[in-house]
Formats: structure tokens, C-alpha cells, sequence
């Protein structure tokens, strides 16, 4: 039985029905009977016509306007040759839904590790004078703002001291109300004078001091900067956006791993320290629970909106206290008041509000 097909030829404009039949090395066919240009054509020069899979019409590779039309579905000796219509996508059905699935989840997979991985290690690569630099240049955008007596940076180098403050790090504190510390790239670590006047005492000060100087040893500060500029922080010119930087570190989430990893170095400097961590945990505690209260968020804000509080953080500091062990205070009564009172004795020379 023979089986017809509606064709053009591309050039007449006239719709003929010639027969549709296969040369013996099945490859070809020929277009026989009314007036039809017999071919030979080539079943691979075939392109469908249409996205849906149960049209069957078909053009030819380098003839603008053939077309042949089956007027009902193809013998199988025809179908097996047709070329099948694109369902999904060119290079979709080239490969397989499935494995290409299989190759978009594999590029997903990487562009997430890459997204994640990369920022540590570009912080990394960063030379310590390049970040060094970067760090005076945030703090030096507050320094009008900073306090400065000789018995309250006393009581700051003590403290630093016994939390065996590294090389090369050097302690802020600026005249603010926000309860809020935050770590600068380069070992730059501010201190804001609303955190010291809301603690009860200096160890809850040492506390927040050991995870900001787990932040500086871990290099934190320089990898959330690159997470949120990129490459452009290192080849656009650092000088020109030092005031988005710092408010971009000012406001910081780091990653779950890196605020646990710095409550650990802080619990690890207070043990060293002979420093109670039960006194951060009572300032957590405190501080979310203030909160809660009329009046307080705005100066709370800044704080609970960097660093994530916790009763899981709370249980790690308040679980960290060793039965037996003889602690001592921070600092000593007259350093402590010195530390307190630093701000209000040197006013800084601008206000930051």
C-alpha cells in the first residue's frame, strides 16, 4: 500500500500528493507521481516542523518552503527514519531528560560549593598587609568617635592581655549606645561604649571580646566582605567605599559555622583566662530578654541582628564552666571603672548619632 504526502516544493506555491517511498538502503526516499521532484532525499535532512511531538511534518535541510505533510501515521519502515520532534530542548533531548537532570544537579552542586568555598579561600590568599591596610582604614573612619584615657586603656590592654590577645591586634572603643562589637579585616576590633555600660561586669565584656578576636583569628571579617562585594573588592579600588564596607561589617550575619567557631575560641580564651564563661551566658540571656521591652530595640537591634541569639549559645557558655575551677574576675574593680567611665571622661570629638 502505498502512502502520500502532502508536499511543497518551495518554489511553485502549488500543493501536491505524490507517494512516499524508501529507497532499499532505507536511508532515502523518493517522492513519486504528481509532478513531484523525485529526489533522492536524505531521511537525516528531515527537520520537524512544530514543537509538538504528533505533528508529522517535516522540511528539508537547505530548501526553504518543502514540505511533506503524512496525512496518517507512517508505516513503521517510514516512522523508524523521521526524525524525532524536539520535546524539551535542543541539547535536552540531545542528551536525555534524565541525564541531563543528572548534569544540572552536578553544575547546581558545584556553583553552590564554589559559592560557599571560595570566599574562605580568597580570604586567605589576601595578604595580611593588604588586609592590615584595609582594617585601618575602617577603624580610622570612626576615629572621631573613639575614647581614649590612660587608666581605661590600661584596662583594656589588661583584659586583652589575659585573653592573650595576639600580635597585631589592636582594641577600640568608640562612643555609641549600640550594644554591638564587631571585628574588622586586619585584627581591628571596636568595642562600643552602649555594650560595656549595659554589661554588669567585665567578664560579660571578655566574653564578647574572645568571639570578636575569634572572628579576627579566623579571618571572618575578610571573607564576609568578599562573600558580599566579590572580586570587585580587590580590583575596584578599596578607598573609594570604606563607609559601605564598615556598614556592611557593622551589620554582618556570619555563618552559623563561624559564630560557633568563635564562641569556641571565646570559651577557650576564658578557660585560659581563669574568666567565668557563666557571665556571657547571663549577658545573652539578658539581652534577649530586653529585647522584648518597650523602648529597647533600637539599641538591642544592632546586636541581636549580627550575632544570633541563642539558648543553645547560652547552654554552650553556661555548660563550659568547669566544676571546681577558681575564677577570677576580669579586671579589677578600679580597672573596670575605668574601662566604664573612659567615654564620659574623653568625649570624642563627633558625635556618631
Amino acid at each position: 500500500m502505498e502512502t502520500h504526502v502532502w508536499h511543497y516544493d518551495g518554489r511553485s506555491g502549488e500543493r501536491r500528493m505524490p507517494a512516499i517511498v524508501p529507497t532499499p538502503d532505507q536511508r532515502h526516499f523518493l517522492l513519486e507521481g504528481d509532478g513531484a521532484e523525485p529526489g533522492p532525499y536524505a531521511f537525516a535532512d528531515l527537520t520537524p516542523h512544530g514543537s509538538s511531538h504528533h505533528e508529522r511534518a517535516f522540511g528539508l535541510k537547505g530548501r526553504p518552503g518543502w514540505r511533506i505533510t503524512f496525512l496518517e501515521f507512517p508505516p513503521a519502515e517510514i516512522a523508524v527514519q523521521l526524525p524525532k520532534g524536539a520535546r524539551y530542548g535542543r541539547w535536552i533531548d540531545r542528551f536525555g531528560l534524565w541525564r541531563s537532570v543528572g548534569v544540572l544537579a552536578i553544575l547546581a552542586a558545584l556553583v553552590v560549593a564554589v559559592t560557599l568555598k571560595l570566599p574562605p579561600l580568597l580570604a586567605r590568599m589576601i595578604p595580611q598587609s593588604m588586609e592590615q591596610r584595609m582594617g585601618r582604614l575602617l577603624v580610622g573612619n570612626l576615629g572621631g568617635y573613639a575614647c581614649t584615657t590612660p587608666q581605661g586603656d590600661a584596662a583594656l590592654k589588661a583584659l586583652a592581655a589575659r585573653l592573650r590577645q595576639k600580635e597585631g591586634v589592636e582594641i577600640h572603643v568608640v562612643q555609641a549606645p549600640m550594644i554591638n562589637a564587631v571585628a574588622f579585616p586586619g585584627g581591628q576590633v571596636v568595642l562600643f561604649d552602649g555594650l560595656i555600660q549595659s554589661a554588669k561586669s567585665p567578664d560579660e565584656v571578655a566574653g564578647v571580646l574572645g568571639h570578636e578576636l575569634g572572628h579576627v583569628a579566623h579571618r571572618d571579617g575578610m571573607e564576609s566582605l568578599i562573600r558580599q562585594y566579590g572580586l570587585g573588592l580587590l580590583f575596584g579600588g578599596f578607598d573609594s567605599n570604606v563607609g559601605g564596607y564598615g556598614n556592611a561589617l557593622l551589620n554582618a550575619r556570619y555563618s552559623r559555622k563561624a559564630e560557633s567557631g568563635a564562641d569556641g575560641y571565646a570559651i577557650g580564651s576564658l578557660q585560659a583566662a581563669d574568666i567565668s564563661p557563666m557571665p556571657t551566658a547571663a549577658l545573652f540571656a539578658r539581652l534577649a530578654k530586653e529585647d522584648e521591652r518597650p523602648g529597647n530595640a533600637g539599641l538591642m537591634l544592632n546586636y541581636l541582628s549580627s550575632h544570633p541569639l541563642s539558648s543553645s549559645r547560652e547552654q554552650r557558655f553556661a555548660a563550659s564552666v568547669r566544676k571546681g575551677a577558681r575564677y577570677t574576675p576580669a579586671l579589677s574593680a578600679a580597672q573596670w571603672q575605668a574601662l566604664r567611665t573612659m567615654c564620659a571622661e574623653s568625649p570624642p570629638r563627633q558625635s556618631i548619632f
